[in-house]
Order: C-alpha cells, then structure tokens, then sequence
C-alpha cells in the first residue's frame, strides 16, 4: 500500500481553495463510486473555511450525492453551539447548511452549553465513532481528513510539548491547557487522525513556512505536531507560495 507525502504549491490562497475544493469534489465521487460512502472529517480555522466555500460555490457540487457522505470534526473548541468561534458552525454556514445532507450524517462535537462536561463531552463522542466502525475497531473508515496547521505546528487541537500529541490510546481527548484560547478543547488523537485513508493538509501564508519546512525536514512531533500525523494511503499539504518558501524544491509539485 502505498504512504506517500506529497506538497503541492499554489499561487496564491484563492487558487488554493478552489483547486483543493475541485480536487475534493472529484476524490469523493470516485471514493463514493468505490465504496458507497465516504467519511470526512472537517477542520477549523479560516482557510479550511474558505474551501469548504469553494465546493458551495462549484458548479460541481452536486455531482456529489451527499446523502452518502458522513461528516465529522477533528476538533473543536468547548463554546456554546452558537458561538461564531465553533468550527461547526463555521462548516455549517459556509457549507453543510446549503447541502442535501441528511442530519443524521453530521456529527459534530457537544457544545459548552448542551448540559454536559468536557470529559463526558469526549467520551460520548468516542463511543459514537466506535459506533460507526464497521470493522470492529473504535473508529470509522475515515476517508479523508481535513487538517489545518498553527504556526507552531499544531494540528486539530494537538499542541507542541503537550500530552496530547502522546496519546496513543484513546481516540478523542479532552484539552484543557490549550495554549491557543480557549484553553478547553475536544480533540481526535494523533492515532485516530492517522488512521485516515487520506489527510489533506491546507495552510497559506508565510507565518506556516516554518513548521512545515521544520515537519517535512523531520523534526520530532513533540517539537511540532504536525511531523507526526500521516495517512495510510496519502499524505497530501495543499499550500500556497508563501506557506511552501522553507520546503525543499525536490519535495514540491506546483500547480501553476
């Protein structure tokens, strides 16, 4: 089975979106055409955002048929439902709300004010992806996972120095030292991120070259998250020009 990384460049954060949104747009109907359903895990931040904008605004975008696609986060942070800053509503404004995807088939994380505690909050959301394995395991077939990276080199809410990045058992953990506020999070496991079929990764902007120069050079994922996270089948960093300056030239395609 083939586990490659590969780092594909962009010219700027538009194109980025778009060719990343086009790409998951047709990945998932191939995937859809392989298997009958597709697990997709979403990202927070404000370029994961602006693709999942992209794929609303695609004139492909139901070629999908999304009754077969499930929907789930690799992290969130522990606001009320509402709040502007919860990624699930940030995917839900700028996509899933536009879409014929049945309820059932989104699954977000418990919010700060639905009358449960961060630990129960990550436990419960660990027996629903047991729930949806279909082999056995306590995860689904994730498919593909959406990941954004921090200047510092973190992923989902997985943080340099922290335990979390560790973790090598539970599958969902409970943060509360977040050094990026808000300090109480819920987060997948660096084990169940991994276990993903395919990770996308997409970052833009030049405060990102670093930690992904730093990643792809191997340092250890302690010192930057990211290092550590890699897909079964693909590892794919969809950046644009600025984030790829520190990446060396043999590990990057362009796409312009």
């Amino acid at each position: 089975m083939t586990n490659e990384r590969r780092v594909l460049v962009h010219p700027d954060r538009a194109a980025l979106a778009a060719s990343v949104a086009a790409r998951f747009i047709t990945t998932t109907v191939d995937i859809l055409h392989e298997q009958g359903e597709i697990n997709v895990v979403l990202a927070g931040g404000s370029v994961a955002t602006e693709v999942l904008e992209a794929i609303n605004a695609s004139a492909a975008r139901d070629t999908i048929d999304w009754d077969l696609v499930n929907f789930w986060w690799g992290d969130e942070r522990w606001v009320a439902k509402n709040d502007p800053e919860r990624n699930e509503l940030q995917a839900r404004t700028a996509l899933l709300d536009h879409i014929a995807v049945p309820a059932a088939n989104v699954h977000p994380f418990a919010a700060s004010d639905e009358g449960t505690d961060l630990d129960s909050a990550a436990a419960d959301y660990a027996a629903r992806l047991e729930a949806a394995s279909i082999d056995g395991t306590a995860l689904p077939r994730f498919d593909i996972t959406f990941l954004g990276v921090g200047p510092d080199g973190h992923v989902a809410s997985l943080f340099p120095h922290q335990p979390g990045i560790r973790e090598s058992d539970a599958s969902v953990l409970a943060v509360r030292d977040s050094p990026k506020p808000p300090a109480e999070r819920l987060s997948l496991s660096r084990p169940a991120l991994n276990s993903s079929r395919c990770i996308w990764m997409v970052l833009a902007g030049p405060d990102k070259a670093s930690a992904l120069g730093l990643a792809l050079a191997g340092a250890s994922r302690d010192e930057v998250p990211v290092a550590g996270i890699k897909g079964r089948r693909y590892t794919n960093f969809f950046v644009d020009r600025e984030a790829a300056a520190e990446v060396p030239e043999n590990l990057t395609a362009s796409t312009f």
